[in-house]
């Protein structure tokens, strides 16, 4: 079943230009990720088939693994378990198969805590024009997709509307303070790694990622602050796959996420039918299914089956 938004019977809390939020009670959240799809920051009027239940099971498969590296939000993503636990759902189940999380309530970091392995994207173009990636100089001779070494931590601040916008370290210093910086960047290289490490056993080269991170109370006899991993993790939205059999620095590299979909907004704009902004031209069918499929491949090759649209395990 394609979503493009959702409508269910809990207050809604947010809603992003892909997940729907809504309050469960004073200490849970359900995170609902749609079938819609942004590009260059805009939203297209067209659903991506599979996409809400793809980036929402690879967050969770990925949760469980790095587990030992972080504590992290999420309660369940099983969606018979979240009925059980939510039952004004119960009629809503179809629907949300797959695409649900409950999650832990938090106080989130305005911070997207990017990693960036290797040279591309964003990074790519501020080191052409300046030779600094988040205003820091990087070693001269740089080609584009090469790999960094170690990983460079490259904070941006979180923007609902457009673009983040690349900060340095000492300007997240002063947003959040130090040892808020501190920690962040730590649990996010030590993520990243441990990440890039499972990824590569499969083939894959994690280039680049972002993560969130959120400030939470224990439950305990004496309340605790907690530093959590909240939101999406390593999926093809929030992170840049390279498939490491082609990798081939000096370029730009063949990506498992929703290339096939920017390819087409780029000849749409090269070819004057686009400028860029809202409303974004209609996608044609082949365009959708491509997209559709290259967020099938890397949920197979990440966890080595197909997608179980239950959210099972």
């Amino acid at each position: 079943m394609l979503m493009q938004a959702s409508a269910l019977p809990l207050t809604p809390f947010r809603r992003g230009k892909v997940r729907d939020v809504y309050e469960v009670d004073a200490d849970r959240l359900l995170l609902v990720a749609t079938d819609r799809v942004s590009a260059f920051d805009v939203v297209m009027g067209e659903t991506i088939p599979n996409k809400g239940a793809v980036l929402t099971q690879i967050t969770a498969w990925w949760l469980r693994r790095l587990e030992h590296e972080v504590d992290h939000h999420m309660l369940s993503a099983d969606t018979s378990e979240i009925i059980r636990e939510v039952p004004q759902l119960l009629d809503h189940e179809q629907e949300l198969q797959g695409r649900a999380m409950l999650v832990r309530r938090t106080t989130v970091f305005p911070i997207e805590c990017v990693v960036r392995g290797y040279l591309s994207g964003s990074a790519w173009k501020e080191y052409q024009e300046r030779g600094t990636l988040a205003g820091e100089a990087l070693p001269k001779g740089l080609r584009e997709s090469d790999r960094l070494d170690p990983p460079i931590f490259s904070p941006a601040t979180k923007a609902e509307e457009g673009h983040d916008e690349n900060i340095t370290i000492d300007r997240m210093r002063s947003l959040i303070g130090d040892p808020a910086t501190t920690e962040l960047q730590g649990l996010s290289r030590d993520v990243y790694e441990a990440g890039r490490a499972i990824a590569a056993t499969r083939g894959i080269i994690i280039a680049d990622t972002k993560f969130e991170f959120g400030r939470t109370r224990s439950t305990g006899g004496e309340a605790v602050e907690k530093v959590i991993l909240v939101d999406e993790v390593l999926t093809p939205d929030s992170s840049r796959f390279w498939p490491a059999d082609s990798y081939d620095p000096g370029h730009g590299q063949p990506s498992f996420d929703k290339q096939p979909l920017r390819d087409y907004l780029d000849a749409e704009k090269r070819a004057g039918r686009w400028d860029g902004n809202y409303p974004p031209p209609r996608l044609p069918k082949e365009v959708i299914d491509a997209t559709s499929g290259r967020y099938l491949d890397i949920y197979r090759r990440l966890t080595g089956h197909s997608l179980d649209p239950n959210g099972s395990h």
